[in-house]
């Protein structure tokens, strides 16, 4: 588990990872209100446009802007080799922050922005910015330390979990948990390519994108996504979600490209890592409900071969409890996946009856439209020792 140098940290994207690169860019991300606030449809390229606008009107120097998480992997990797895809579309904006204050102003920014959004109809001299971020940001995040991390984080909701995150940071110890979700896309090259052309992208005419690894070595980086594998560094600075984040990735076909003894002294810290952080049931609850609300999107077919992973790890590698406080972990885990079952079997039950009714096969009505269906549940719960949740 030792840190790779960062010399060869960068790779040039091809035209087939630019191309997704240029979807994901221009494709509207839909930002759904609370209440009567409408749902507003908001591009990247529109966002990093505007928001680079309001930063150097503010005087808040900006190095570059980057895509990062899931968008970035999805886009270096090879999404036929590991289906991949992605839940939230992480932007990092890399600023200058000389103090508190503007730190705390970059919440404004980003609001006053996403009136511009607001149907043309609406009065917006009526709508306060208080309003704005109550209806429409889900979670808000501001670390300040004057001789470490400095940084702020806005994510925009999305019912579907396809939240949109933004991150302003000047510095950050800690800018990834694996080598698989280390990727950054730097869209600087992008942005100025449709600032000086109207031309449409072919093979032969189309910007050059670096791609950066904060892991350290790309190449390896890259093996690992394409590979599935699970590695990092320096286990004990990731914070305490990152034992839910490692859960994920194995209940996903990932393996730790490590010996045995060093896998279990990973899940060891991790373990240790998430008791730490959320020491009691209310907030291992809040943070295990927050995570599978916005990793899952309701799918409660995915939902439970995590949690038997989580549980596995958590009952053979947690040794920083006292024995009660392990089975109440251990409890509310198996809580956690019996009412996932019960959704599941609600969900599949009120399937069949619609299907029953309207004669529904296949998911092919009579006229020849698609009805969707939920898996089977035999191919969805026949995970090895699955029983041992409950």
């Amino acid at each position: 588990m030792e840190y790779h140098s960062e010399q060869n940290s960068r790779g040039t994207l091809h035209y087939e990872q630019v191309e997704k690169l240029n979807a994901a860019y221009k494709t509207a991300i839909e930002v759904h209100g609370r209440g009567n606030f409408p749902t507003l449809d908001i591009t990247l390229q529109q966002l990093v446009q505007q928001m680079r606008k309001k930063l150097s009107a503010e005087g808040i120097p900006i190095r570059d802007v980057r895509l990062n998480g899931g968008v970035a992997s999805y886009i270096v990797g090879d999404s036929n080799a590991n289906c991949l895809s992605y839940n939230d579309v992480d932007l990092i904006f890399s600023v200058e922050l000389d103090s508190e204050e503007t730190l705390l102003s970059l919440k404004d920014l980003v609001l006053e922005c996403l009136l511009e959004y607001l149907p043309s109809e609406t009065n917006r001299d009526r709508i306060s910015i208080g309003a704005l971020g109550d209806a429409y940001v889900s979670k808000l995040a501001k670390v300040w330390q004057p001789k470490g991390d400095k940084w702020s984080l806005i994510t925009l909701s999305n019912h579907f979990g396809m939240n949109l995150e933004l991150k302003f940071v000047d510095t950050m110890k800690r800018k990834f948990q694996f080598s698989v979700d280390s990727f950054q896309v730097i869209l600087d090259s992008l942005t100025k390519f449709y600032d000086v052309s109207s031309e449409k992208m072919t093979s032969d005419f189309y910007p050059s994108v670096i791609a950066e690894s904060v892991y350290g070595d790309y190449n390896t980086a890259l093996y690992h996504l394409n590979n599935k594998l699970i590695a990092t560094h320096s286990p004990q600075d990731i914070r305490g979600g990152g034992l839910l984040k490692y859960c994920d990735l194995l209940s996903r076909g990932y393996q730790p490209a490590y010996s045995i003894e060093e896998i279990e002294k990973l899940e060891r810290l991790m373990c240790s890592r998430f008791f730490i952080a959320y020491p009691d049931g209310n907030a291992q609850y809040q943070k295990l409900s927050s995570y599978l609300v916005n990793h899952f999107c309701g799918d409660c077919g995915s939902m439970l071969p995590y949690l038997y992973e989580l549980y596995r790890v958590v009952n053979e590698s947690t040794v920083c409890l006292m024995g009660h406080e392990r089975r109440q972990a251990l409890e509310l885990i198996q809580h956690t996946a019996f009412l996932v079952q019960c959704d599941f079997e609600q969900q599949q039950m009120e399937l069949e009856a619609f299907h029953s009714c309207y004669g529904i096969e296949d998911g092919l009505t009579d006229e020849g439209y698609y009805s969707p269906t939920l898996p089977s549940p035999n191919t969805i719960y026949t995970h090895p020792n699955i029983q041992h949740v409950y």
